[in-house]
């Protein structure tokens, strides 16, 4: 008998922000939430800092695959509702892959760029942005507790521009999903990555069930590493608008108290976690 034919995969303007789809957003809070609970142990807090209106959530980027961002996107749904769900910026490289595009951009992924960051804003929505990608996304195991911008700081030019306020959420032990041996800054250089794909970092890590690898291991299973998550006090810049967004020393000032202010937050979450970790198995340091 002849077959029917197959489904077309559904591929998204990754520029469009009515891709966006509440009831996927209800279903996976409602269906994968409770499972990454399980896996996870997340211990998500002050989400009742969160304000009203738009804002900016700036976090630092862990493991690749950035497991912590659906825990975070799903207890935000569950315990502040649909209008405190950002969309997220993404790597077009990333967010187009397939099975991940498929996934991600029902659930608010749309390709990183200033003017779709503005689109949003102008919805009264919320955007979550990781200022250091690749560099934080990839940093070796040994950085594992330190947040890592690297030299951008288009987000504070964001903010700045758009009058918004900056949300921090802080991740401790999200990291841990994988072993990053190095980050291989070198390696992307070497192989023009940098020109080529805009990535940065080329990491050398291991991963299960990958094993070893010499590229960024997105489709691998996370090592159940429990999660401290925290979204901070918003960060309210002064002065902003466009003429603040242009001048190099005030964003450079603007960076440095977000960077402090998140160090902070990661050192009190890592040293929280150890102390747990010590009370579980005395035996280890």
């Amino acid at each position: 008998m002849p077959q029917a034919p197959a489904e077309p995969v559904t591929r998204y303007d990754i520029d469009s922000l009515d891709n966006r789809d509440p009831e996927v957003i209800g279903r996976f809070a409602a269906r994968v939430l409770p499972l990454m609970r399980a896996y996870f142990r997340p211990e998500i807090r002050g989400l009742e800092r969160i304000p009203d209106g738009p804002a900016l959530y700036v976090g630092n980027h862990n493991g690749g695959a950035s497991w912590d961002s659906y825990t975070f996107f799903g207890e935000v749904h569950e315990r502040r509702g649909i209008e405190h769900v950002p969309y997220g910026l993404g790597h077009e490289l990333t967010i187009s892959l397939p099975v991940i595009h498929q996934m991600v951009v029902p659930l608010g992924a749309i390709r990183a760029s200033h003017e779709n960051a503005r689109r949003v804003f102008a919805r009264g929505a919320k955007l979550l942005v990781y200022p250091g990608s690749d560099y934080d996304a990839f940093r070796a195991y040994r950085d594992r507790n330190r947040v890592i911008f690297g030299p951008r700081r288009g987000y504070i030019r964001l903010a700045l521009r758009e009058q918004v306020p900056i949300i921090p959420v802080v991740s401790a032990g999200a990291h841990q999903v994988i072993y990053v041996l190095d980050d291989g800054q070198w390696l992307a250089r070497a192989l023009r990555l940098d020109k080529l794909l805009r990535s940065k970092a080329w990491p050398i890590a291991l991963s299960f069930p990958l094993g070893l690898t010499v590229f960024p291991p997105f489709l691998h299973v996370p090592w159940p590493s429990k999660f401290f998550q925290e979204a901070l006090e918003p960060i309210h810049l002064e002065p902003t608008g466009p003429e603040a967004a242009e001048d190099p020393a005030h964003v450079e000032r603007c960076h440095d108290r977000v960077l402090r202010t998140m160090q902070r937050a990661m050192d009190r979450l890592a040293a929280e976690r150890r102390a747990r970790r010590g009370r579980r198995h005395p035996t280890q340091g």
